[in-house]
């Protein structure tokens, strides 16, 4: 798809909802604008890298935007944004969520080629290679990411609840998050250091999910944490860049893992972005999974 196709899909998608969109970038720019209608068909895919010589890449993450408490602090999420975006636009959203007890903490991906687009650079957590549902994953850009990830988690304090969450290819990285957080470790057999306490998938996809089932099989305290991780996904069924099914196939896989309490939302009409209703939901969902006083 050429720019000026993807610049008026964009003009036509604003036209049909005008009025409810909240001001997230992550889909207005060139990459994003096809967001992963191809790392979202790797859920199900094979691991990039087994039985293939591949050189380590270096990653350099952006800017972190952080938004303190208003009020108690009893909780720190780590919010992933998609494709193209950046940590800024995200902060600017939730710091006017009604939770006062959340520290957000908003990195941004490194700029890297992208496969998909010919090597054309954007934000982004992982490479994506093809639009196929056998795409390989990208283990070596998705672990670095959860790295990151638990790194930022890593300087709270131990008494204060942890979680991850993000949107469309944040939402990938918050997902294996949590399945390496039950595994107690990463894809590559590095132990897994943060106690996530949940995880949000807002028009995602679980990646390498063709095999969690078998990585968790046998394994009692792997069977413990998934059981008890509270996990909360969010889905339209208007989604034109991660089409649906795939956030129900995350949903199914996650369960048939072993993770007890899989929450699935289903939005009708809802295309690649979020709404106050979302919102709404995450914020109710988030003040119960992790017990906090209330909303502002």
């Amino acid at each position: 798809m050429d720019a000026s196709l993807v610049r008026e899909r964009e003009r036509e998608r604003d036209r049909e909802r005008p009025d409810v969109a909240i001001g997230v970038s992550d889909f207005l720019c060139l990459p994003s604008a096809q967001e992963l209608n191809h790392a979202n068909m790797s859920l199900g895919g094979s691991s990039m890298g087994s039985g293939s010589t591949t050189v380590r890449r270096a990653f350099e993450f952006g800017r972190t935007h952080v938004v303190r408490p208003k009020g108690k602090h009893q909780a720190t999420v780590v919010w992933l944004h998609g494709l193209g975006d950046n940590g800024a636009s995200w902060s600017q959203l939730l710091e006017t969520l009604p939770l006062p007890n959340i520290k957000w903490i908003c990195p941004t991906a490194p700029s890297q080629p992208i496969s998909l687009f010919g090597g054309f650079p954007s934000t982004a957590w992982f490479d994506v290679t093809e639009l196929s549902e056998n795409a390989q994953d990208d283990l070596e850009g998705l672990e670095a990411s959860a790295a990151h990830v638990a790194s930022l988690l890593s300087t709270e304090p131990t008494d204060i609840k942890l979680a991850v969450g993000g949107f469309s290819m944040g939402a990938a990285i918050s997902l294996y998050s949590a399945t390496c957080f039950a595994l107690g470790k990463y894809n590559n057999g590095n132990p897994y250091p943060a106690n996530i306490s949940a995880a949000v998938g807002l028009s995602g996809w679980v990646p390498c999910s063709k095999t969690l089932n078998s990585r968790l099989e046998g394994k009692d305290e792997a069977a413990r944490r998934a059981a008890s991780l509270p996990i909360l996904l969010c889905h339209g069924k208007g989604d034109d860049v991660v089409p649906f099914k795939f956030g129900e196939r995350s949903a199914k896989a996650l369960s048939s893992s072993g993770f007890r309490d899989v929450t699935f939302k289903v939005y009708d009409g809802l295309g690649h972005y979020t709404t106050p209703e979302e919102m709404d939901d995450l914020c109710t969902w988030f003040n119960s999974k992790l017990g906090l006083e209330g909303r502002s």
